[in-house]
């Protein structure tokens, strides 16, 4: 598998007024095309930030990010927006859809920012639809969906635009058991069929679905385990 995240030393710090906040702190470590990663924690420790630095919504304060061998500090704000629109797919714990549009108008959304045509637009549609089975809801209005078929929809935005990695906090947060087993399975489905996944969450059981855990306390990275081996990964950087 070739590389596709490499961080090296990164710190993340707030300051408001006088006031210094570290929310991380020379965290390093390498992701491969095709894992299925999660980001443990308690509350606070820094996965959010984290995330938000990988899916090039923040910036370190100090350290690199690579990004498929290449340094986003090099990468305009601009260019950072077209790679996010065309390679990165995200899935919030709060769903975030629109509550005016209906669920095919939901998913198609990205597509129409990329400009693909509405042959294409329609074609990809109805095959992502179809593909977390949500197909049967295509009219419906977000408030008349349940919360594991909103957070369907959800998925089926970020994987519309074919992304080549899916960034999920917290993804069946707002779920009960069911639905966010629903929803575990689902991610692990389009991981084995070749999309990275990293997923932020504190809860031990959806951590046993990825192939691999980044442990975090206090804003340092203080474990790198694979779940497949239960050794610790072959990460030099920590």
């Amino acid at each position: 598998m070739s590389k596709m995240i490499n961080l090296k030393n990164v710190s993340r710090i707030f300051r408001t007024g006088d006031i210094e906040t570290s929310a991380l702190s020379n965290i390093s470590f390498t992701i491969k095309q095709g894992e299925f990663v999660a980001i443990m924690g308690p509350s606070g420790c820094g996965k959010s930030t984290l995330l938000s630095i990988l899916g090039m919504l923040d910036s370190p304060s100090s350290g690199s990010y690579e990004f498929e061998d290449v340094d986003i500090a090099r990468h305009s704000e601009k260019e950072l927006a077209s790679i996010r629109k065309a390679s990165l797919g995200f899935v919030f714990q709060h769903f975030n859809l629109i509550n005016e549009l209906n669920v095919s108008e939901n998913v198609e959304l990205p597509l129409q920012y990329l400009k693909i045509s509405k042959k294409e637009r329609a074609f990809r549609l109805n095959k992502i639809l179809k593909r977390v089975s949500i197909d049967h809801r295509a009219d419906h209005l977000p408030h008349q969906l349940s919360g594991g078929q909103q957070q369907r929809v959800a998925i089926a935005r970020a994987l519309i635009i074919n992304p080549i990695l899916i960034l999920a906090d917290e993804p069946t947060g707002n779920l009960d058991s069911k639905n966010g087993e629903e929803v575990m399975l689902l991610l692990k489905e389009l991981n084995k069929s070749g999309t990275t996944v990293i997923m932020v969450t504190h809860s031990e059981k959806e951590g046993n679905f990825a192939d691999r855990v980044l442990r975090m306390m206090d804003g340092q990275l203080i474990w790198d385990r694979s779940n497949d081996l239960n050794t610790p990964s072959v990460n030099e950087n920590v």
